[in-house]
């Protein structure tokens, strides 16, 4: 659905199973600071608030966009977390720049995906301008990251539901 006609930040707290026994890495982005900054404190808090523990929220950060894939990875390598939450932020400019890093991330994170037992959340925006990056990220739209949050503890819990 187009975020335009749902608020990121909009759920059912009831659907939302308990997550005091998952374990959590976020890697965000560095690059539109101000943005990925937000979507971190949307993701951190909405954890939180469904019982994760400080203590099982890894974050790491990562220079930009593109480098989401690597730092996932290595999150994946390290065995420190049960899912994976990539924050970052692309505008689009005057070259083809954007298209590239949208386009490696996305499928960067696919595949780790389809080739690793661990879910990894996207959680790239990517806009026109900075204004539709600010509404997504804590603006009219809500916040990406509470959405992140929310689909990587109901990612942990629909593994555990296939493992019993």
């Amino acid at each position: 659905m187009a975020t335009a006609f749902h608020n990121l930040s909009d759920y059912d707290p009831q659907s939302v199973p308990d997550a005091s026994a998952m374990r959590f890495g976020i890697v965000v982005s560095e690059w539109n600071a101000h943005i990925t900054g937000a979507l971190l404190e949307g993701a951190v808090n909405t954890l939180k608030k469904h019982g994760a523990k400080e203590e099982n929220i890894l974050v790491q950060t990562v220079p930009g966009s593109f480098e989401l894939t690597f730092g996932s990875a290595q999150l994946i390598k390290s065995g420190k977390v049960d899912a994976v939450i990539a924050l970052g932020c692309v505008v689009r400019g005057d070259t083809p720049h954007f298209d590239y890093v949208c386009a490696g991330a996305t499928q960067g994170i696919a595949h780790l995906n389809a080739t690793t037992d661990t879910p990894v959340i996207y959680g790239l925006i990517t806009t026109n301008n900075m204004q539709q990056a600010e509404d997504r990220a804590g603006g009219v739209l809500g916040n990406k990251g509470d959405e992140c949050a929310i689909t990587a503890i109901k990612m942990l819990d629909f593994l555990c539901r296939l493992k019993n």
